[in-house]
């Protein structure tokens, strides 16, 4: 992830309809490109250009998983976010992002913390 996506570009983001639908329907499980690319209505390509820019901004996060069938294994995406908020503060809109948090990394911040 690069530094942390400011409000404006978080904004343009959720701006694009493709974004949107891609949070949303990888919040109910991970998903492929492949299926995401069905759930927009939208070419992969762009559907890994949406991806690439929400990992920027650390929005979904990336599996891979072994595939039975094929023998290789599948990327799959999820979202990375319990919640976001947006707040006037002093004159000044500011971004809080609630992610969640892999399990890998609650593992290592307990064994961290021993």
């Amino acid at each position: 992830m690069s530094e942390e996506c400011d409000v404006g570009t978080v904004g343009s983001l959720l701006g694009d309809p493709t974004v949107r639908t891609i949070l949303v329907q990888t919040d109910q499980r991970p998903m492929s490109a492949t299926t995401l690319s069905d759930h927009c209505e939208v070419s992969q390509p762009t559907v890994y250009r949406r991806l690439e820019d929400l990992r920027e901004c650390d929005l979904v996060v990336e599996r891979t998983r072994p595939d039975p069938e094929g023998g290789h294994h599948r990327t799959l995406y999820a979202t990375n976010v319990r919640c976001m908020t947006v707040e006037l503060d002093d004159g000044r809109l500011k971004l809080s992002i609630d992610r969640r948090e892999d399990m890998a990394d609650r593992f290592t911040r307990l064994i961290e913390g021993m």
